[in-house]
């Protein structure tokens, strides 16, 4: 059996936190957010377990979630940090173009991280992952530090919802 540590587990706390949060909102009328699969090919089969062993992704995925927020659509990818500092290479440049043409569209698009080790969860606004990305690609870094992460988009759990993030989402419409 897989312990906490693996690869394979890597991303199931968040994503359980993520879905939560989503069944919350949900529930009280305020966001319509799937989970999107990411398209696999089973290859092997265990058939005691009936879990799959080995498997390809038959396309590239895009983003963790899509949705739709009162009348706005979002998507959003989420990931977990363990240290201050966030590799660009965890996000792929095909995820960063769909986010982008997300956005022409009239959408909005974020990462929600959340920094292990802090046990802290950040809103990360489309135009700031653009900067750091495009940081990057110009020869600079090639990640980001937890301390150039504006105060202002950090979460805090309240009223039921584990990682709130509707309430930096509307923050961040404000501020476009």
């Amino acid at each position: 059996m897989a312990t906490w540590n693996s690869r394979g587990l890597r991303g199931s706390v968040l994503e359980e936190f993520v879905n939560r949060s989503n069944d919350k909102y949900l529930e009280c009328g305020l966001a319509l957010i799937q989970k999107i699969p990411t398209p696999i090919t089973p290859i092997t089969i265990d058939k005691e377990s009936r879990h799959i062993t080995l498997a390809y992704f038959e396309q590239k995925s895009t983003v963790d979630y899509i949705g739709v927020v009162q009348g706005i659509p979002v998507c959003f990818d989420a990931k977990e940090c363990k240290s201050d500092t966030f590799p660009l290479r965890n996000i792929h440049e095909h995820q960063l173009a769909f986010m982008e043409t997300f956005e022409k569209q009239g959408g909005v698009s974020f990462l929600l991280l959340f920094f292990t080790h802090r046990d802290s969860f950040y809103y990360l606004r489309f135009q700031e992952l653009n900067k750091f990305w495009k940081r990057g690609k110009e020869g600079g870094r090639k990640s980001f530090l937890y301390e150039e992460l504006s105060q202002d988009y950090f979460l805090h759990s309240t009223g039921g919802v584990m990682i709130p993030y509707l309430e930096a989402l509307q923050k961040d419409l404000q501020e476009r």
